[in-house]
């Protein structure tokens, strides 16, 4: 038995832009084992939707091998979509069905599968069972996506961003959805915005920024490899001229000063050491503390280290490429054939 569910060797996707080639993808080494949940962050530009797709069978590659359950899309096409399932980030229903026969139709495009009030039991759409569509919340069509996706009793799901959108208690649903996948030996492909989802879901995670995976290896790893366990946030009150980063960097216990939206951020070993530094360096420069806060590092502080953006931040969108030279990302889902 094949213990690798994916296999991707130096993957490249160009796009034709007005001043040469876009590189969506430049270059991407990865394996997922089977039964592992794999999240794939980056900031909206880095390539990791266009990777995804490639994954999907959705898009082609300018170069490189993919190979998903020991399976290659350029072969055994029909194969791999008997044993995946997908959810986009946009997704469209017809309206005037209702969330039963819906799922009635796709899992006639399956050998195997759910029955189709188990798939909607996982996503908790019991309620919902008759109604139509266009009667749905966004975050129950949200779900009905998901839904969907299990339909097929998938070995890999593909989840591209899929609590966006949904209420606190929905999102949580759907996070016992992916666990029962984990513990049930099946591979969970997952893009988030959100880090909290990352932390507590993914047995490993890559960030990718620029087409490139700069950084691989478990929540835990990635936050152990920053260095302190604090951050020390704080903002100064006053109009004077802000001060740099680099004038906290070296007081005690401080391991790395960085500019954050509202004020600054201290990635600290030591919170009791380095806070009192901290004030009496403020009271020096005469600089009044506005507001001060202490927590433990997370996944999101890893990531600004590693890309200098906040993962929802940056000026260019991940469609630029499609609107180049491709296609927006919406789920038209080609079943089996």
């Amino acid at each position: 038995m094949n213990d690798r569910a994916i296999r991707v060797k130096e993957l490249r996707k160009q796009y034709p832009g007005r001043d040469g080639p876009v590189h969506a993808v430049n270059g991407i080494d990865l394996e997922i084992s089977v039964g592992e949940c794999f999240g794939l962050l980056g900031p909206n530009g880095a390539g990791k939707t266009t990777t995804v797709e490639i994954l999907e069978g959705l898009n082609q590659p300018t170069a490189g091998e993919v190979e998903v359950l020991g399976l290659h899309w350029a072969t055994d096409e029909t194969a791999i979509r008997e044993r995946i399932g997908v959810t986009l980030q946009e997704t469209r229903f017809p309206d005037k069905e209702t969330v039963r026969e819906l799922l009635t139709v796709f899992r006639s495009f399956y050998r195997a599968g759910l029955a189709v009030d188990d798939a909607i039991s996982r996503v908790s759409l019991e309620s919902k069972a008759n109604s139509l569509i266009e009667q749905l919340s966004g975050g129950q069509q949200q779900r009905l996506a998901v839904a969907i996706a299990l339909i097929g009793d998938p070995e890999v799901l593909f989840l591209d961003e899929p609590t966006t959108g949904l209420d606190p208690q929905s999102r949580r649903q759907l996070w016992e959805v992916i666990r029962d996948l984990r513990d049930r030996d099946r591979t969970v492909l997952l893009t988030t915005h959100y880090m909290d989802e990352a932390e507590r879901l993914c047995d490993r995670v890559a960030v990718i920024d620029q087409g490139k995976i700069i950084a691989l290896g478990s929540p835990r790893e990635l936050i152990a490899r920053l260095g302190g366990d604090h951050i020390v946030e704080f903002a100064i009150d006053g109009d004077g001229m802000p001060l740099e980063p680099a004038a906290f960097s070296g007081l005690d216990s401080v391991l790395t000063a960085r500019a954050d939206s509202e004020g600054y951020a201290l990635t600290v070993s030591e919170p009791h050491r380095a806070i009192p530094a901290l004030l009496d360096e403020l009271d020096s420069l005469k600089r009044p503390l506005a507001r001060l806060t202490t927590r433990h590092v997370s996944l999101e502080d890893v990531f600004v280290s590693l890309t200098g953006r906040h993962l929802r931040d940056g000026a260019v969108e991940e469609t630029r490429a499609f609107n180049l030279g491709g296609r927006r990302r919406r789920n038209r889902a080609r079943p089996p054939s």
